[in-house]
């Protein structure tokens, strides 16, 4: 998307339905946005989801958002490896576990 401020919470909240294990997003520097507050709302929305997936009992850090020039390559890259072994640790998402479960019955 050409801002992260597009990324609306049903659009996370998709991704988990759908089995993913983790979401992060990845938006310009606070305060210099192309379109000025995107990247501030888009913090809004995560900070709504993470709460939502708290009261269904997913762990909120499975949903992370980033702040990042785009001269940051390096750093995407540690932040990439950073959330891939953090849902490592948490292992599937209990949504996933059960939609594999009602798919595949024993």
């Amino acid at each position: 998307m050409p801002c992260t401020g597009k990324v609306d919470v049903i659009h996370m909240l998709r991704a988990f339905e759908a089995g993913v294990d983790g979401v992060y997003l990845v938006g310009c520097e606070e305060g210099n946005c192309h379109f000025l507050v995107g990247n501030l709302r888009a913090r809004k929305r995560v900070e709504r989801v993470k709460k939502i997936l708290s009261s269904i009992g997913l762990e909120s850090e499975r949903l992370q958002m980033y702040n990042l020039s785009a001269g940051e390559g390096t750093r995407f890259v540690e932040i990439a490896k950073e959330m891939t072994e953090k849902i490592k640790n948490l292992g599937p998402s209990a949504i996933k576990l059960k939609k594999e479960k009602l798919e595949n019955p024993a």
